[in-house]
Formats: structure tokens, sequence, C-alpha cells
């Protein structure tokens, strides 16, 4: 019976004590053995060349400027069996490297490192500065559209010329709009002819939707005024250039007007009276000239002479002999050709039809460019077509925005 009343478990005998010496000597053995691995790697890479060269590029905050990176890759003295060392230059922004800073990284370079040259067909020098950029980031803001950028500015005899920044940054980059929408069909308009008539003028400037490219004439009147006004309504802007057409002079766009054997000889006095006229345009558009646009030297010539100043080429598409498209793809510049022509005749009927004919050139082939001239018809007529276009899934942009640019690339 006295089992009955026996607590439960005081029969239990006792636990025997755990033995925790043998136990702890596994777990001491391991964490020895990875301290031995972890110091033995750090010795490794820290004697091995290809590691204890290499210079880390620091993360830079970049939106919205951009970066510029002078970089070289010099090869070794004597190739070590872990590979050759690597050494760079720190970033910088461009737009605030100077002379100094420029020749510095070049002075850190090694003199058998490969040449980078920019911009294209310019001579360069080992470790210059290569430019790592969003173009749209160089775009002037809205509230300083009509001023000039001082840095894109050569003086001269003839005024104010374009030319590209010492940083790279090309009037095309900085003087051009963005377009509202890069989805849907895109069509690009030029009209030119502004400062001609300054009530045709006003009424492109002031009806066109800004979306519209404006070319101005050289020979216009009150150009700088119109430029501001055009540039405050959000337009883009071309200038003309008269150049000399079959038949000169007989047949001519005026006076000062860039011949072919002027540019095949690289006499640009004509060239540049033209270009000194107005500021803040992307780049030029020919007004006739199918003499020179056919012949191969003097195209050449003048192809490299906009690329160098960072000038977009619009060839209105009036001839078919012209050489442009192959000229500026030599020259490196960028261009863009024109699809048809808006205006032929000052016949509202005939230039709807025209519009009609360019929206299905651009639903073939994604994008079309068309241009017209700055009479009160024709203004009138592309107003009331890009009303209805866009709600059948056209888009209007900015010439910029269709060209060929292979700096872009």
């Amino acid at each position: 019976m006295d089992t009955l009343y026996r607590p439960l478990g005081l029969d239990l005998g006792r636990r025997k004590p755990r033995r925790r010496g043998r136990s702890a000597i596994p777990a001491l053995a391991g964490t020895l053995c990875f301290a031995l691995l972890v110091g033995g790697s750090l010795a490794v890479s820290l004697t091995q060349p290809r590691f204890r060269d290499v210079d880390v590029f620091a993360t830079h905050p970049a939106p919205p400027e951009p970066l510029a990176v002078a970089a070289a890759n010099p090869p070794p003295a004597s190739p070590p069996a872990a590979g050759p060392a690597v050494t760079a230059a720190p970033l910088q922004p461009l737009g605030r490297t100077s002379a100094g800073a420029d020749d510095a990284a070049v002075a850190a370079a090694d003199p058998d490192a490969p040449t980078i040259v920019y911009p294209p067909g310019a001579e360069g020098g080992y470790g210059k500065a290569l430019s790592m950029r969003d173009p749209g980031s160089l775009r002037q803001a809205a509230s300083e559209a009509a001023e000039p950028d001082a840095a894109l500015l050569e003086h001269g005899a003839e005024g104010l010329l374009p030319i590209r920044a010492a940083d790279g940054r090309r009037p095309f980059d900085v003087y051009s709009i963005a377009p509202a929408s890069d989805l849907g069909t895109r069509v690009a308009i030029v009209v030119g002819g502004l400062g001609i008539s300054q009530t045709g003028t006003m009424k492109a400037v002031r009806e066109l939707d800004p979306a519209v490219t404006l070319a101005f004439a050289p020979a216009g009147n009150s150009l700088e005024r119109w430029m501001r006004e055009a540039r405050h309504a959000g337009h883009e802007l071309l200038l003309q250039l008269p150049m000399e057409p079959v038949g000169y002079p007989n047949v001519s766009p005026g006076e000062h007007t860039l011949t072919a054997g002027d540019a095949a000889a690289g006499r640009f006095d004509d060239l540049r009276w033209a270009l000194g006229r107005l500021t803040n345009y992307v780049g030029v558009a020919n007004y006739m000239g199918a003499r020179l646009t056919g012949d191969e030297p003097a195209m050449r010539a003048l192809a490299a002479e906009l690329s160098r100043r960072g000038l977009l080429y619009l060839d209105d598409g009036t001839s078919a002999r012209s050489l442009a498209k192959s000229a500026a793809r030599e020259a490196g510049g960028v261009y863009a050709g024109a699809d048809v022509v808006l205006d032929t005749t000052q016949d509202p009927a005939e230039i709807r039809k025209r519009l009609d004919t360019l929206e299905r050139a651009a639903r073939a082939k994604g994008q079309a460019i068309g241009v017209a001239s700055a009479f009160d018809m024709s203004v009138a007529a592309i107003a009331a077509w890009m009303s209805e276009a866009e709600a059948r899934g056209i888009k209007v942009v900015p010439v910029s925005a269709l060209a060929d640019d292979p700096e872009a690339q």
C-alpha cells in the first residue's frame, strides 16, 4: 500500500551530470579555423597587385547634373600573374572642370594609354575627358530659354556665332525643346520665312502650337525681338541659310548666299554672317541651295563646319540630288530630312491634302517631317490640322526629336 501514497518521481535515480569539457573542444577548434581562413584571405588580397592597386570609384549623386569621367588603362611594365593594374581619375561634374583639372587628369594618365577623341574628328590626348550624360539634362530651363548661353558663343566680326562649349555641349543640346510625349506616331512641322513679314511672323509665333519649329530668315528684321518671343512661347528655332541654287546668280536666295565654290574652299564668310544674325537656335535649314547640296566637296566642307559648331542640318527635301545626309553622317553631324513640302501652292484644300500625306508617311515610318512657309493660309491650315490630328494619335514634336544624332548613340 505504501507505493500508492508515494509522491510521483521520488523513486527515480539521480541523473548523471553532463561532461562539458569534451563537447567544447570542437567548437573552439572551428572558431580558430575560421579566423585563420579570414586572416589568410586578407593577407593574400593585400599582397596581390590586382587587388592592392585598384581605385574604387565613389558614387556621386548625378541627376540632374551630368558627369565627366577621365580614365586610362595603362599596361604594366612587367605583367604580373595576377593581372594588370588599373588607375582612374576621380569623377567630376561637367561644366566645373577647369583647364587645370583637365591637365591634371591627363598628367595622371600613362602616356601609353589609349586616345579618346571627342568630338569626332578633333585632335585628342590620352586620358581626355569623355562625357557621359543624358542629353535632356543639358537643355535650358524654360525661364532662360530666350537667353543665349555664353559658353556656346564665339565672338567674331560677324557677331555672336554658335560654337561647342569647352565641356562638349552643343547648341543642339542646349536649345532643343523636349517633346511633350515620345509615344505614338510623331510628326515634326517646320515653318520658315520668319522675320521677313512682321505680321506673318507675329501670327506664326502666337498662333502656332509650341511644338511647331520656327525657322528665321537671316535677312529678316527685328530677329532678336522675335527670337525672344518665340522662345518664351516654347518654340524650337532654326536659322535658314541662303545657299547657291541651280542657275545662280540669275536665280538667287539673296545677299550673302553661300556658294558651292566658297564652301568647298572653306571660305565661310557668308555662312558666318548668317549665323551671327540670331542666337538660341538648334541648327540651320537650307534656303534654296540645290547647286551646293549636290556638290560633294562643298557639302562635305559645310557639314564638317556645322558639326564643329554643334548644329543640326535640316534638308528641306526639295532636291533629289542632295548629298546632305551622307555628308552629315561622314562629318559626325546631326541631320534631319523633310518628307513633305506642305504649301507648294496657297490653296487651303491642297495644304490639307499635303498634311494628310504627311500623316500617312508618319504612320508608315513611325515619324515624318513637313516644312512650310509662314503664309497666313499655311499657318491657319497647320493650326487647324493639329487640333484634329492629336485626337487621331499624332504627336507633333520639335524637329530635334526626329533628328539623327550620332553623338546620342
